[in-house]
């Protein structure tokens, strides 16, 4: 069983910056795809960044520019840094990891929170 634990979320101002953190239980270099989504209440869960292993981003509109991931696989952790964030990024945050057979684990979530 594959773990990812998030951590990092928390309460910050509009226009301020988190730094979210993925640390998986297995080597992430073997891993396809590790993404970062979200969830705010009452909405659908959704891609706001992913990284291939060979190191290739994308991002949705309504990050880019703002968002960044990236992998550290000395340390089997993916970072997802957030830069001048509003309130409607105000949601539970996942970490998820894809191998290429399409076997795909995720984490508990960690909360953040932007207020105005």
């Amino acid at each position: 069983q594959v773990q990812l634990v998030e951590s990092g979320g928390g309460l910050v101002q509009a226009g301020g910056s988190l730094r979210l953190s993925c640390a998986a239980s297995v080597r992430i270099a073997s891993i396809y795809i590790m993404g970062w989504y979200r969830q705010a209440p009452g909405k659908q869960r959704e891609l706001v960044a992913s990284i291939t292993s060979g190191g290739n981003t994308n991002y949705p509109d309504s990050v880019k520019g703002r968002f960044t991931v990236s992998r550290d696989n000395a340390k089997n952790t993916v970072y997802l840094q957030m830069s001048t964030l509003k309130p409607e990024d105000t949601a539970v945050y996942y970490c998820n990891a894809r191998w290429s057979s399409g076997v795909e684990f995720w984490g508990q979530g960690t909360q953040v929170t932007v207020s105005t």
